[in-house]
């Protein structure tokens, strides 16, 4: 009885040893790449002349020609806004007079 009680004993042992190896190795996700810097995205470090203006119909026009068909965001204090991540994306922000205060890709 006691061969047997030793060989239950070892092989819960051995189970338990195998299990916690299996938790040990190699089984964390692997990492999310961050992403870009934002000089690498919609070029916002470009539009620095810009700042300090009112946003007009005009000067926005003028952003959205030069942005091209890449998406752009116009933020007001407050604003709503979705959190994905997109590079190429320009968000222009603005003050409560409607003055463009900042660019940033996103």
């Amino acid at each position: 009885m006691s061969a047997r009680r030793t060989a239950t004993w070892a092989g819960l042992l051995a189970g338990s040893l195998l299990a916690t190896a299996g938790c040990a190795a190699g089984t964390s996700e692997p990492q999310a790449t961050p992403p870009p810097p934002a000089s690498q995205g919609c070029g916002a470090e470009q539009l620095s002349a810009y700042i300090g203006q009112p946003a007009s119909d005009e000067v926005l026009a003028l952003i959205r020609q030069w942005h091209g068909d890449k998406p752009i965001r116009v933020l007001k204090p407050g604003s709503a806004m979705t959190m994905d991540y997109r590079p190429e994306r320009l968000n222009i922000y603005l003050d409560d007079a409607g003055t463009i205060k900042e660019f940033k890709c996103n």
